[in-house]
């Protein structure tokens, strides 16, 4: 979803709709100030809804609940879904569950859909964007599956693995254009979306 590229607009305060530690720490990379606000938007899938579009659906909610509240600001929303043969895959919550996903993914490619939108309302500046990470696991064992959910307990993750932790040690490969993209937020897609809002950047 596009409309026409927003003038410059250095002095607009930029949000990260999101209350994820990880996209609030891939955001400060690029070392910009940024405000975060929680979006209030209801995450259930849509009956039929593929992965793909319910990540797209629920990052461009996010970002305009909360430029709702704040039109003036630059914000991003961002949604992750693993897509295990076109079912989705959210985040865990508790042990039993990330068990179950985790034996449901081994030894199978699984597709991260990692949805990002732009919104400015003051602006009329709204745009979308979307990085497919390819991930292939390894067959793991029930005793590999449980030592490394002790170890690790990646419950508010999608798909119950943290590859910039000790869940890189599942896999067997990775395949993307956007290396961060699989933590939460996709870097590269975010400075282009950023870029085009008015923000500069280095």
């Amino acid at each position: 979803m596009t409309t026409d590229s927003a003038p410059s607009s250095a002095a607009r305060p930029l949000v990260l709709g999101s209350t994820s530690r990880y996209r609030r720490e891939l955001l400060a990379r690029l070392g910009l100030p940024f405000a975060t606000d929680a979006p209030a938007v209801n995450e259930t899938p849509r009956a039929g809804e593929s992965p793909r579009d319910l990540a797209l659906r629920l990052a461009l909610a996010k970002a305009r609940d909360v430029a709702s509240r704040q039109p003036e600001a630059i914000v991003i929303g961002s949604d992750q879904v693993a897509d295990l043969a076109g079912q989705p895959l959210g985040k865990p919550g508790d042990h039993a569950r990330a068990v179950a996903q985790l034996r449901a993914m081994r030894g199978r490619t699984v597709i991260f859909q990692t949805a990002l939108s732009v919104v400015c309302l003051a602006a009329g500046f709204e745009q979308s964007d979307l990085a497919a990470v390819e991930v292939r696991f390894r067959w793991l064992e029930d005793d590999e599956i449980e030592r490394y959910l002790r170890a690790e307990q990646p419950y508010d993750c999608a798909g119950s693995a943290k590859s910039e932790g000790l869940g890189i040690a599942l896999l067997d490969a990775i395949h993307s254009d956007d290396p961060t993209a699989l933590i939460g937020l996709p870097l590269i897609r975010t400075t282009r979306l950023l870029r085009a809002a008015g923000l500069r950047l280095p």
